[in-house]
């Protein structure tokens, strides 16, 4: 076995690009250099493109949870009446966030593993009607869960003026996130999973609603400050040293997904996690989350016949493919399987293929070779 091959398939961090790699090498710059200023007008409208809006996207030096909290300190103040949509562990994350910062956070619990209704918002809000802003997860990563953002953005705006922030951190650049079209007011995500990245950017996209609470926001903050960040970036550049080597993979990720073209890219993602999907229910194993409520990026399973960390360990150790356990009530439940970013339908049937192997070891009833057939026959019919 060669020992130092590893085979990424956790929901993040997700493989780089040979590509993106060689661009991550390139000679270190200044970053007040003119030529980084070249370089933020080259990532502008392409960053854009992938949220959906006109406006600029800021980028800062940080995880995904960085993001979160950023959004939480620019739109809110301590005291103020917030909504946290919670459909699993980065969920209460978000609220965590609130609830540090002082915030007077109304949590609306979901059964791990479904999503957020449009009617349980709505009925939800109404006993609520005096928040700022209502946070929301767009993919659940730890239940792979995808919420309707639309509908719930939607659901806001009809009963509210509440401020609508959502992490898209595990799913962002794998699916649509048509911002200006939906109405959401602050979308955050990170470098390291759909943007086929290391760890250490997030992106924070804002509307002008956001960008005019920004400014009227007393809460303390510094690094954070998205006043400073929107600043900046109108004038091709970051309030701090930025990760000069990240931005230059950056660029080269965005090219990759310029030349695929978005929506090929998001129907890859989708193809992916209904080739996953039909695998692993052909195989006769539970899934956790029902179809309507999949995301494209990631899979979480749920088998009841043999032990998920057994077959985790099979699959570590016989083919060196790693997939992700499950949090808090869900360790050792589930395991979930990311298909984002630098991952195709070829990828898809080499971990197929081995889950195979690995159930079988783990003392599972299945047919050999049933997961493999039936994600052959989705690819070949879509």
């Amino acid at each position: 076995m060669m020992l130092d091959k590893q085979i990424l398939r956790i929901p993040g961090p997700t493989p780089i690009p040979p590509r993106v790699e060689h661009a991550l090498g390139q000679p270190m710059i200044g970053h007040r250099n003119p030529q980084m200023g070249e370089l933020h007008a080259r990532l502008k409208p392409k960053l854009a493109k992938i949220f959906g809006t006109k406006k600029d996207v800021m980028i800062l030096s940080s995880s995904g949870t960085g993001a979160m909290e950023t959004a939480a300190v620019n739109l809110c103040k301590s005291g103020d009446e917030v909504i946290v949509v919670v459909t699993g562990a980065f969920g209460e994350r978000f609220a965590d966030i609130c609830d540090a910062h002082g915030l007077t956070t109304y949590r609306l619990e979901m059964n791990w593993g479904t999503a957020c209704t449009p009617e349980k918002l709505k009925a939800f809000l109404r006993e609520h009607p005096s928040v700022k802003a209502v946070f929301m997860t767009y993919c659940e990563t730890s239940t792979s869960v995808l919420n309707p953002i639309k509908e719930l953005t939607d659901t806001v705006r009809s009963e509210s003026d509440a401020l609508v922030a959502v992490d898209g951190v595990s799913c962002i650049a794998g699916v649509e996130a048509n911002m200006d079209d939906w109405g959401v007011d602050i979308y955050v995500t990170g470098s390291q999973k759909a943007f086929m990245l290391p760890p250490g950017l997030a992106f924070v996209a804002a509307s002008e609603r956001a960008r005019e609470a920004f400014k009227k926001n007393d809460h303390s903050r510094f690094y954070f400050d998205l006043n400073k960040y929107a600043e900046k970036i109108e004038n091709n550049s970051t309030p701090f040293t930025p990760p000069v080597s990240l931005l230059f993979g950056l660029d080269e990720a965005l090219n990759m997904m310029m030349e695929e073209g978005l929506e090929n890219v998001f129907k890859r993602h989708r193809l992916m996690s209904n080739m996953t999907r039909s695998a692993i229910e052909a195989l006769g194993i539970p899934l956790l989350t029902e179809n309507k409520y999949a995301s494209p990026t990631v899979t979480a399973v749920k088998p009841e016949q043999v032990d998920a960390e057994k077959v985790r360990k099979i699959l570590i150790q016989d083919f060196k493919i790693y997939v992700a356990g499950g949090p808090k009530h869900l360790k050792g439940k589930i395991f979930r399987i990311g298909h984002m970013g630098y991952c195709s339908p070829a990828d898809v049937f080499e971990y197929i293929a081995a889950l195979e192997v690995a159930f079988k070891k783990a003392g599972a009833n299945i047919e050999l070779g049933a997961g493999t057939k039936a994600a052959q026959e989705i690819f070949l019919n879509a």
